[in-house]
């Protein structure tokens, strides 16, 4: 697999696999359907304004951006957490767009690394 991916850093993942590319392959497969899911619900509990499911989901996502190296989405995420916590909705909202760009990136990439694998 093709380890210079631009949003994806998998030093970390390959750590955690410790070689076993199956396992990569099925870590990768789990977090591409879990993508879809976490930009939905993190839409939908901002649009209604669930600040207590929106931090919720941000806390999940961010656990699994983190296995994929993505520091900086994970950052965001944790950003968009503690916002939610405390009503902060103004400044979710770029937070969660640039989330969901680097998210809908790391798919694309995910998928060519699987293409290639």
């Amino acid at each position: 697999m093709n380890n210079n991916l631009k949003i994806i850093d998998f030093s970390h993942l390959d750590t955690i696999v410790g070689g076993d590319e199956n396992f990569k392959k099925e870590l990768i497969a789990i977090f591409l359907e879990q993508i879809p899911e976490f930009i939905n619900n993190m839409n939908k509990f901002f649009n209604k304004n669930k600040s207590e499911k929106l931090a919720r989901e941000a806390h999940t996502a961010k656990s699994s951006v983190m296995i994929f190296g993505m520091t900086n989405t994970g950052m965001l995420l944790k950003d968009i957490q503690l916002w939610a916590e405390n009503n902060k909705f103004a400044e979710v909202e770029p937070a969660l767009k640039q989330v969901e760009i680097d998210l809908n990136q790391a798919k694309t990439d995910l998928e060519n690394a699987l293409k290639e694998g």
